[in-house]
This record gives structure tokens, C-alpha cells and sequence, in this order.
């Protein structure tokens, strides 16, 4: 595949949204992400992510999320991590989530202008304090990273949730998909931000719901 045909793919999927009416939400999300080298092969990686929903109005969801990960090589690196998850919603009951993850990530492109594309394929085993059993969860990441100056890329990624079970938290099949294209801006050596706007679409029994976002992450490596 050509690197016209890459760019072209990835960039009709940040279009695409579903055509039926849904009910629409202005989100703001926060997150906070660092990667620390504990040697060549090993690292860890923390993060927190604060979403404030419902035209946000209120702190709807908070993201506290760990990983171990081991690099196979310079181009694929694998992982095993631990997510705790509160969900407070307007009217349904709060969710307190523990999430068991994996995950395989790999360098699909790179160019000698910078630009490359990234894929992260991540398996998730979520329980929760309120209800009963394990929901069992596939996402798909593909990232793409192009320089636009010498210091600053546009970032663009879509990311579709397949839910592998239908338990009393998931409905079974794809039930959120997040596209999300923005800039990355250096603030420091190994500190960069990148501001955008993402667009989840969730899909419900009822009537599907857009999350309209203004996405601001901060990344660190240590």
C-alpha cells in the first residue's frame, strides 16, 4: 500500500460518523501521561485522564491507568497493565470499574521526514464493584504522526471498541468508536501537549450519543 493510500485511509476514518440523529454532549477531557525508562527493554507508563461531561458541567468520569512494558524490538513492544475507572453519570448509578489489560503495539511506517504510523491492538477484562462477571473488550488504535514544521506534527488516530460479550455494562459488537485530530506542541525536552478535538460515538440500545471533545494531553518521558 502507498503512503497516499495509508494517509487516505486513516484520514476518511476521522470523517466517518454514523448518519442516524443522536443525542449530542460538548465534553473536555484532561489527561496526564508519563512513560519511565526503568532500562533499554523495560518501561512503565502512568496516566490520568479527568473527562468533565454533560457540556462540561461535571467531572463525568476519572482514569487512573498503569502499564509494564517490554520492547521486543525498536518497532514492536508488548505490555500488561491495570485501569481503575469511575463513571458517574447523570441518573444511572455510579461505576466503580477495575480493568486488566493487554496490549501490542507497532510501528507500522515511519519516513525519513518524520512521518509514521502506528497501530495498538489492546485486550481488556473489566470488572466492576456493582455488578457481577468479567466484560471482555478488543480495541483497535491506529495513529498517524506528521511533521508540519520542525517542531510540531499533526496527530490524528481513530480507535473503534468491540465489546467480545454482551454483560449488563456492554451491549455486544462495536460500541464506541473515538477519532481525534490535533497538534502536537513541545514544551520541554521530552514534554509535549497536544490539544484537539475528538468525537466518540457511542452506540446504545436507545439512541446513540456523540461526544463532541476538546481534548488536551500532556506527555512525559522520564
Amino acid at each position: 500500500m502507498s503512503l497516499r493510500l495509508l494517509c487516505c485511509a486513516v484520514g476518511s476514518a476521522l470523517l466517518v460518523s454514523p448518519a442516524s440523529a443522536t443525542e449530542d454532549d460538548f465534553n473536555i477531557w484532561l489527561g496526564q501521561f508519563a512513560t519511565i525508562n526503568a532500562s533499554d527493554d523495560v518501561y512503565v507508563r502512568l496516566e490520568a485522564q479527568e473527562r468533565f461531561t454533560n457540556d462540561a458541567d461535571r467531572l463525568g468520569q476519572l482514569l487512573l491507568r498503569s502499564l509494564v512494558g517490554y520492547r521486543l524490538n525498536k518497532d514492536v513492544n508488548i505490555g500488561v497493565g491495570y485501569a481503575y475507572v469511575r463513571t458517574n453519570p447523570v441518573g444511572p448509578v455510579e461505576l466503580n470499574e477495575h480493568r486488566f489489560y493487554q496490549e501490542l503495539n507497532v510501528r507500522l511506517l515511519s519516513t525519513e521526514g518524520g512521518l509514521t504510523l502506528d497501530s495498538r491492538t489492546r485486550l481488556e477484562q473489566r470488572t466492576f464493584v456493582e455488578r457481577g462477571g468479567t466484560a471482555w473488550r478488543l480495541r483497535q488504535f491506529v495513529q498517524m504522526r506528521v511533521p508540519i514544521t520542525p517542531h510540531n506534527k499533526i496527530v490524528a488516530y481513530t480507535e473503534p471498541f468491540v465489546d467480545l460479550d454482551r454483560t449488563s455494562v456492554q451491549r455486544g459488537g462495536v460500541s464506541i468508536w473515538r477519532n481525534f485530530a490535533g497538534v502536537s506542541v513541545p514544551l520541554a525536552k521530552g514534554v509535549d501537549v497536544v490539544p484537539g478535538y475528538l468525537n466518540q460515538y457511542v452506540v446504545r440500545d436507545g439512541q446513540d450519543r456523540a461526544d463532541h471533545t476538546f481534548n488536551v494531553n500532556l506527555f512525559a518521558t522520564f
